[in-house]
C-alpha cells in the first residue's frame, strides 16, 4: 500500500504511540538536530564546518544525526571525487520548513533560561519529602 493510501486510511495522530508520527517528533526534538538545522539554514557547509560551529558535538554523534537526518530527507549530503574526499551538507526543501520552528525554539530557550534555572534552584531546594509526595 502507498504511503498516500494509506494516509487517506489512517489518522495520524501523534499521542498515540503506535503512530509513525512519532518517528518525525523523535527526529526534530533531538538537540543535535535544532543545532544542525539551525547551522545550515543559510548556507551549505562541510563536516568539519559543522563541528566547529556546534559546540560539544561529538564526531560520532554529528555523523549519526546528519544521517539520520538524510535518511529523513531533511538534509541532503553531497560527496565531492576529490582526495581527501569533499562532503558537504544542505537543507533540503522539506528541512528549510523546519527552520522557523527551531528558531523559535532556540529563541525561546534564549529568552528564558533564566527563568528556568531560577526555577530549577527553587525545586531543588524544595525538602526532600515535599518532592517525594509528588
Amino acid at each position: 500500500m502507498s504511503l498516500e493510501k494509506e494516509r487517506v486510511r489512517m489518522h495520524w495522530d501523534i499521542y498515540n504511540q503506535n503512530c509513525p508520527t512519532r518517528i518525525v517528533l523523535d527526529r526534530i526534538a533531538d538537540k543535535w538536530t535544532v543545532l544542525i538545522v539551525g547551522a545550515l539554514k543559510d548556507k551549505t557547509k562541510r563536516f568539519g564546518e559543522l563541528r566547529r560551529e556546534i559546540g560539544g558535538v561529538s564526531q560520532k554523534m554529528l555523523t549519526q544525526t546528519l544521517r539520520g537526518l538524510e535518511r529523513d530527507g531533511i538534509v541532503v549530503r553531497k560527496v565531492y571525487a576529490t582526495v581527501p574526499p569533499k562532503v558537504e551538507y544542505t537543507l533540503t526543501e522539506l528541512g528549510r520548513t523546519l527552520v522557523g520552528i527551531l528558531d523559535a525554539i532556540g529563541e525561546w530557550s534564549e529568552k528564558h533560561i533564566e527563568d528556568v534555572l531560577k526555577a530549577r534552584i527553587e525545586y531543588d531546594a524544595r525538602p526532600t519529602s515535599e518532592a517525594a509526595q509528588e
